[in-house]
């Protein structure tokens, strides 16, 4: 459940974290540096895997001796990784103690690897690591494994001090998720644009999680997002654990009205703090506000409060006319004109066109019922699936990726009203479907729901009293493009954020 958390919420992250299950600190430093191209070309993963379950099981059994090296005098290289090379410190490590090479040598080897894809890196270590192994008596196949992994360096790979400090992110990040949600929420969307995603996403996740999001609201927001609620809402609670102290509000800021500038926006908020607003009309006046301003304003709905629903504010917006210097502040004195709202359909797609993202109902809510008697499942519906039945689903896309280390497998994620749904694509049929997959919006899935623990996750389960983690994926067969059913919210609606 790392929606937002720094490193560990891509799709490869949340997958392999139900795999190597942290618990202590080191095991996150891992975490954060196997899901790398070098760790995976340099097959690294499912060693290392194996590697961690077998030391699992001699925890629960108790046993006093040492873990099992293939090689025990690499132990001081290896221990600590199950004798398995995860850093680039390990590399550099194994070629002094095996292979016998100087320090000097084994920090060219370091530089090579950091080099990536630079000709002539490191496959000029080939022969001088294969022969000093050779040399110190270890197997021919060791030393090709450990080259190909020199190898798989060479791709991406991290030093361990790097993995330490992200790791140290990581765990304050997945802390502050899971004990201040809304915090950590409006901490992410003050510093968007960063990591997987959009401020709608992070948004629905926190909304899920029980955060309560407030619109943005001149009367109320300030440029950045904010905490707000009743004093007892701000302070912990006497005699309640932590993750039942209840969270304040989340305001969403000016900020996040796309066509406002940062100076109207301070300009605004210096004005209220003076007196409140009375009028749309005092609001652009006393901020100095020009009409583009204002109809900004009102174009994100932040003006409700003075002028009631979008279309008056809208109406109240276009008022705004600019005016010579000298009736600048002259009040305009004419009859309001009251304007019928908006339909539900036509507010959200305002939403998503203003802010990039609504506080309404999802889009996909107005389409359930449509989408029920085609028999298109929820994301919500399906974690309560059986493993192994054929399944239906539909979702606007908000991520695809295809990275290299995957073989041409492409990863897509899907989003409803209840959540996500985790989608992957076989190469066959990535070639099969390509004009769906990579055009649709709205795309509808047919195919094999999978959902299962990790192995060793039963054990895991019963030591620590927790339920296990359970991986679920729809494993496509068939695709349908329905972005034509989202009308005109597909023009307003972010495109999927694509990765390689």
């Amino acid at each position: 459940d790392t929606v937002g958390v720094f490193q560990i919420e891509s799709r490869a992250q949340m997958s392999m974290l139900p795999r190597l299950r942290p618990r202590e600190f080191y095991d996150l430093v891992v975490e954060v540096a196997i899901v790398r191209p070098g760790p995976i070309q340099g097959g690294m993963v499912h060693p290392y895997l194996k590697a961690r379950e077998l030391k699992r099981q001699m925890e629960r059994a108790h046993s006093a001796e040492p873990f099992p090296l293939e090689h025990p005098r690499l132990r001081e290289a290896l221990e600590r990784t199950l004798g398995v090379p995860i850093f680039q410190e390990q590399v550099m490590q194994i070629a002094m103690i095996a292979a016998g090479f100087t320090p000097g040598m084994a920090d060219d080897l370091r530089r090579s690897m950091a080099a990536w894809k630079r000709k002539g890196g490191v496959h000029r270590f080939e022969e001088p690591l294969k022969q000093g192994m050779k040399a110190n008596g270890y197997p021919a196949e060791f030393a090709d494994r450990i080259f190909q992994q020199m190898l798989g360096f060479g791709e991406y790979g991290f030093p361990e001090s790097h993995a330490h400090s992200f790791a140290l992110l990581a765990y304050a990040s997945s802390w502050l998720k899971c004990h201040e949600p809304a915090c950590f929420l409006a901490s992410l969307l003050n510093s968007l644009p960063m990591g997987f995603y959009t401020a709608s996403q992070l948004v629905q996740d926190a909304r899920r999680h029980g955060v309560r999001v407030l619109p943005i609201d001149v009367t109320h927001s300030d440029h950045d997002c904010t905490l707000e609620g009743p004093a007892e809402h701000l302070l912990p609670a006497k005699g309640l654990p932590r993750p039942q102290q209840p969270q304040p509000a989340v305001r969403l800021g000016l900020c996040l009205v796309g066509s406002l500038g940062k100076s109207a926006a301070d300009r605004l908020v210096l004005a209220r703090a003076a007196s409140p607003f009375s009028t749309t009309e005092d609001l652009a006046l006393r901020a100095q506000l020009s009409q583009q301003d204002v109809q900004a304003l009102a174009a994100a709905d932040a003006l409700a409060s003075l002028s009631g629903h979008r279309r008056q504010q809208m109406w109240d917006a276009a008022a705004q006319h600019s005016a010579p210097a000298l009736l600048r502040d002259v009040p305009v004195l004419e009859a309001p004109l009251a304007l019928p709202a908006a339909p539900e359909g036509e507010e959200i797609l305002f939403d998503y066109a203003a802010t990039g993202l609504t506080l309404r109902r999802h889009p996909l809510a107005l389409l359930r019922p449509r989408l029920a008697r085609w028999r298109l499942q929820t994301a919500l519906q399906l974690v309560a699936t059986p493993h192994g039945r054929q399944v239906r689903a539909c979702g606007i896309v908000t991520v695809r990726q295809r990275p290299g280390t995957a073989k041409g497998t492409m990863f897509v994620t899907l989003e409803d009203e209840t959540g996500p749904v985790n989608v992957i694509v076989w190469p066959a049929m990535v070639d099969r479907w390509r004009n769906a997959l990579l055009r649709s919006q709205l795309l509808a899935v047919e195919g094999l729901w999978q959902c299962s623990v990790p192995e060793g996750g039963h054990a895991h389960a019963t030591t620590s009293g927790q339920a296990p983690a359970v991986v679920r994926h729809l494993v496509a067969q068939r695709f349908k493009d329905l972005t034509p059913l989202l009308g005109r919210m597909a023009q307003a609606l972010q495109g999927s954020r694509d990765f390689h």
